[in-house]
């Protein structure tokens, strides 16, 4: 119990989840699209959908491996005058409401601007649990990764089909909370079918690692969500989430159908 006790909320979701022989839905979306109160709104709906750990997407004017759809979705967010500085503001609001833990995935640069110890600070004060930064390697994450560890913000590096056991092992040591795994190179969004070698990637993955791997990218429907999940401890969905709300933003009320393709995915994933 007194380890349990000493774990961060990240972590502890992954513990409860395994406690049932469950996995874990990561789902993503883009903060302030399409303007930052409707966030709000999309936050409690994943929550109600039944997702364990959600990503906000930072905007920024030039992404790292954003697809077609994550990159129009970071558009219309900037366009509508969101920032990281309010981003952390929504959730210094939306923290006290919701209960599963809150990710910020963000390029370097907007953090970078903020100042390393001040996003640090204002983060943990907000009740955001964790952070990504796609195009921060663990090589160049030495300040900032001392920073969270300190302040017990989890701070969650990248895998790859194309990483070595080198990096593997790199990884796995600076890594707390998961292990985001990226099931194929390119860019996120939708796809047909999932990588072949994927499966044998993880259990790579898992003979250097104890800690967490959640599969993320090119999963867009409840069959490739619960593939996923079998093979690691969690599915990552993005693309198939913002897909709706870009939809809602042309006709309208999105969050039920939100609501219902989270739950869709969480129930294929609980049937494993």
């Amino acid at each position: 119990m007194s380890d349990y006790l000493k774990m961060n909320k990240i972590e502890k979701t992954f513990h409860q989840l395994k406690q049932k022989n469950q996995k874990a839905l990561i789902s993503f979306i883009t903060a302030g699209d399409p303007e930052i109160d409707s966030t709000v709104q999309y936050i409690h709906a994943l929550e109600e959908g039944g997702t364990d750990i959600i990503e906000l997407g930072v905007p920024f004017s030039d992404p790292l491996a954003d697809g077609p759809v994550i990159q129009k979705s970071a558009l219309r967010s900037l366009k509508s005058g969101t920032t990281l500085k309010k981003i952390i503001k929504m959730v210094c609001v939306v923290s006290k409401t919701c209960s599963v833990p809150i990710v910020l995935m963000s390029s370097y640069n907007p953090i970078f601007r903020y100042g390393e110890e001040e996003f640090v600070k204002d983060s943990i004060n907000a009740g955001v649990d964790g952070v990504i930064i796609p195009d921060l390697p663990p090589e160049e994450a030495t300040s900032l990764s001392k920073l969270t560890k300190t302040n017990e913000l989890d701070m969650i590096f990248l895998l790859a089909p194309t990483s070595t056991k080198e990096r593997i092992k790199i990884v796995s040591e600076m890594s707390s909370g998961f292990i985001y795994y990226v099931s194929l190179t390119g860019v996120t969004g939708m796809r047909e079918k999932m990588a072949q070698d994927l499966k044998e990637n993880i259990c790579k993955i898992k003979r250097t690692s104890s800690k967490p791997v959640a599969i993320g990218f090119g999963i867009s429907n409840p069959k490739q969500a619960a593939f996923s999940a079998k093979i690691s401890d969690g599915a990552i969905v993005g693309s198939a989430i913002v897909k709706i709300i870009e939809k809602g933003f042309q006709t309208g009320n999105t969050l039920n159908q939100v609501r219902q393709l989270v739950g869709s995915m969480k129930k294929a994933i609980l049937k494993l």
